[in-house]
């Protein structure tokens, strides 16, 4: 069956390249063409000295034809000539790779065509927050280059609280984070972004350098934060684009089974209660607009993994968000958590995780759930026991009876916590795309 993304894929190394080659091959004929006709007279005795000297040399291995010998020179010049164009442009262009990328291993034929495949990467919109999205990202960008992260902005807690309450500005954590994760720059300058004040006295303890450097370049654009936004993807040589869901300022609010209403991302996390329903105040921010035309272009939209009522819900509660990701004709799906998260999702189940994002939001926007079927090591089960954290149950056939496709996978990571594992995750969600 043909697939029309394969192909693509297939022929990315060559693409933008067709009319350079024509331009390259045309501009060598003239030129040869224009030498031939102003050195005429200079060259004719010359290249008539050259074939007798020639046919002197070929003469003595028993070669008596002129014509044949004229051949046998022309094949030698053009292998000659050929080679030595090769090895001349590979030279002049490794030189130019090595200065402007010096960082960047591997041969530059196999870089080029690396590259090259990223860009004629599928599209992908990722939707979430907090460490989930930023694991996923690591995983995609190692299929395409076309990945648009759009990052919920509601998180009032650590460094990005202080420096929203302070400054003004939306959290900048959980976007540097996704800067992070789609990087090419050397490490170095990445470790200098995710790199965090120690201590406990000074106004920068607890600060992370990259939000500090965000709310600097937003300073220095005159609070545009979304050019900021395009200067620090620049510095990071990032794998796509990070973009907030909305420009506002906006908080949430959570509705307890018991009734109570809570306000603000790190109090609703501490209350303890089970949550009812989530909302945004204002319930009217307005998407941004590259956001909703990210959505509408993708061939893959995937939500989570990450906090269901803090990463993947909050993006859905802004307005123009959900009506795109419905009428999107991608391939869409969620990424359910492998582990519980006290005070937001205690005990709940894999289905239960599907059940509150339909809870809150009023379109079914996806119809695929990839769900860890892997368990922890016994030692990494007791530890996150003590913290009242759980694996979630991956109730598929209640999930399917919901109408939802299942892809059930192998899909976490265990060192010294629980996450999922980026590339699985992606791979799996590249042959979803595929099928």
């Amino acid at each position: 069956m043909f697939n029309r993304r394969k192909l693509r894929r297939a022929l990315a190394p060559t693409a933008d390249l067709g009319g350079s080659i024509v331009a390259a091959t045309l501009g060598l004929a003239l030129l040869i063409g224009g030498l031939t006709l102003s050195f005429r007279t200079v060259a004719t005795p010359v290249l008539a000295w050259v074939k007798a000297t020639w046919f002197t040399f070929v003469h003595s291995f028993g070669v008596t034809s002129a014509e044949y010998a004229n051949h046998l020179l022309g094949g030698a010049l053009l292998i000659l000539g050929f080679v030595l164009t090769y090895v001349g442009i590979r030279s002049i262009m490794a030189r130019l790779f090595r200065t402007l990328s010096p960082g960047a291993a591997g041969s530059v034929g196999a870089l080029y065509v690396r590259k090259q495949q990223l860009a004629q990467g599928p599209k992908i919109v990722c939707l979430g927050g907090g460490t989930g999205l930023s694991t996923l990202l690591r995983g995609l960008k190692n299929y395409s280059s076309n990945i648009t992260a759009i990052v919920t902005v509601t998180d009032d807690g650590g460094s990005s609280g202080r420096l929203s309450e302070e400054l003004g500005i939306i959290p900048p954590g959980d976007l540097r984070n996704c800067l992070v994760a789609l990087a090419d720059a050397e490490k170095l300058m990445t470790d200098l972004f995710q790199y965090r004040f120690k201590g406990k006295r000074g106004s920068l303890s607890g600060h992370s350098l990259g939000n500090l450097l965000i709310a600097g370049l937003i300073e220095q654009c005159g609070g545009d934060f979304e050019r900021a936004l395009n200067m620090a993807s620049e510095v990071l040589a990032i794998r796509g684009r990070v973009m907030p869901s909305t420009l506002e300022r906006v908080r949430l609010k959570a509705l307890l089974e018991d009734g109570k209403e809570v306000f603000g991302e790190t109090n609703i996390a501490a209350s303890g209660g089970r949550i009812r329903r989530i909302f945004m105040e204002p319930n009217n921010a307005h998407a941004f607009p590259d956001a909703i035309e990210a959505i509408r272009e993708a061939e893959l939209v995937v939500m989570g993994p990450g906090s269901v009522y803090s990463s993947v819900i909050p993006n859905l509660l802004v307005p123009g968000i959900p009506e795109a990701i419905r009428d999107s004709r991608a391939t869409k799906a969620y990424i359910c958590n492998v582990m519980t998260q006290p005070g937001e999702s205690d005990s709940f189940t894999a289905a239960e995780h599907v059940l509150a994002i339909e809870a809150n939001v009023s379109h079914r926007l996806f119809d695929f759930v990839l769900v860890n079927n892997q368990l922890p090591s016994s030692n990494t089960l007791e530890k996150y026991r003590d913290k009242d954290q759980y694996p979630v149950e991956a109730d598929v056939d209640r999930i399917r009876s919901m109408g939802f496709g299942i892809v059930r996978g192998e899909f976490m990571s265990e060192s010294d916590y629980v996450r999922h594992d980026p590339s699985r995750m992606a791979e799996a969600l590249i042959k979803l795309l595929n099928r």
